[in-house]
């Protein structure tokens, strides 16, 4: 089958649809498949911010990569748009590639583009529902009101949702957020699959890692580290993590807190450690290329994870995959992840319990111990060479739907 995924965000960005549209892309290419990914340019200067990795590379990917050229989006640092004159790049690297099935993995440009395209043309159109706009807006435009930015945020994914023949959600979570939209179709529930080469490891570069992490960041020698892995957002309630951090150290004053990741926020929640008088006990590592974070997971006692906003929580399931036990607010994604307390803790937004859990695995070697045999055996229902057959049985399905829509028409 040839599959051509539409994606605003894939690298050197670096998001979780970025790691979704590669991972499935990369897996349906060793089962035989033929895959194009349509994305944005990039800029020399932006690949130097952090949320960037310049390591990344096209002539590496085992399928093909077509770049459009792009310009910059005025509320964004990090995104981009499509060039409205190169518009005509995505028509023509179609009509040689010739897909069988297209999948939209984003809502913006070139998501957009790919949409149309597959409306004109007639071929069939998947879509997969990553993004909660309706409450990310908010943190990109200051300027409309919340509840515009709201109404806005849905109306965009409606249009992928009402236009696909088959509709894609993450997470259950997401799947019900489609039927309150009003959206009268059924949904397909695939979580993005971690590779599962992520489980593998060094133990030289295990140590290695830990000889740099420790020279760099000596407030964590010797202590128990709470961990964070992602991109350092504001919408993701970091801060909350230094609340639990002062609880955690009144019973337990050898705790540290690392942060692994990068993004807008990283510089707020460094200075705000420091006017809490947290420096010594918090370092923040930048970010970590993906083969590497293996290292980190096996280096904490308990991974922390505060978001309520996540579509689904991709590293939480990675830190299970590493047996590193999860505490974890329980709302959106994660409730879909965890489902109750399998491979940690799950917990509501309670600065008390969470850190009563977070000490409990920390001070109870058996508790820690049953709890990091579970999240290994509970995660790996999410290695992609499981999830991916699935995901090509949603592509004959929308095949076969807009087969039928044809016929239809014509008779």
């Amino acid at each position: 089958m040839k599959i051509a995924m539409f994606t605003d965000a894939y690298y050197p960005r670096i998001n979780g649809v970025t790691v979704s549209v590669h991972s499935y892309a990369t897996e349906l290419t060793k089962l035989g498949h033929e895959v194009t990914v349509v994305c944005l340019e990039y800029t020399e200067l932006q690949q130097k911010n952090s949320l960037f990795d310049e390591k990344s590379s096209d002539n590496r990917s085992p399928f093909k990569i077509v770049r459009i050229p792009s310009m910059p989006l005025i509320f964004s640092k990090e995104d981009r748009m499509v060039r409205l004159d190169k518009w005509y790049r995505v028509k023509r690297a179609m009509k040689k590639f010739q897909p069988d099935v297209i999948h939209i993995n984003s809502e913006g440009s070139v998501g957009y583009l790919g949409a149309i395209y597959a409306h004109h043309k007639h071929v069939p159109f998947v879509y997969t529902f990553h993004t909660m706009w309706e409450d990310y807006l908010a943190n990109y435009v200051s300027f409309l009101p919340d509840s515009s930015l709201r109404r806005l945020g849905r109306d965009i994914v409606k249009f992928y949702l009402r236009r696909a023949d088959v509709l894609i959600a993450p997470t259950h979570r997401i799947s019900d957020v489609v039927e309150s939209y009003g959206v009268k179709k059924s949904v397909e529930v695939l979580p993005t699959g971690i590779p599962d080469e992520k489980e593998k490891s060094s133990l030289i570069r295990q140590l290695q890692i830990s000889k740099q992490l420790f020279k760099k960041f000596p407030q964590l020698r010797g202590k128990k580290i709470m961990l964070f892995v992602g991109r350092v957002v504001k919408e993701k309630n970091l801060a909350f993590l230094y609340d639990v951090l002062v609880e955690v150290q009144k019973k337990n004053p050898k705790t540290a807190l690392l942060f692994v990741g990068a993004g807008p926020y990283l510089e707020e929640l460094k200075e705000l450690a420091e006017e809490r008088n947290l420096a010594s006990s918090v370092a923040f590592a930048g970010y970590m290329p993906s083969e590497d974070l293996v290292y980190f997971y096996k280096l904490a006692s308990v991974f922390t994870f505060p978001s309520k906003t996540e579509t689904q929580g991709l590293v939480t399931v990675e830190a299970m995959l590493a047996g590193l036990p999860v505490v974890a607010v329980g709302e959106m994604g994660t409730l879909d992840v965890m489902q109750g307390d399998n491979g940690g803790f799950m917990v509501q937004e309670n600065v008390q319990e969470f850190a009563e859990k977070t000490l409990s695995l920390m001070r109870q070697p058996q508790l820690r111990k049953e709890k990091s045999l579970e999240a290994i055996k509970w995660a790996q229902q999410w290695k992609i060479s499981s999830l991916t057959p699935k995901l090509v049985e949603t592509y004959e399905m929308a095949v076969q739907i807009k087969k039928e829509q044809d016929a239809e028409s014509k008779e």
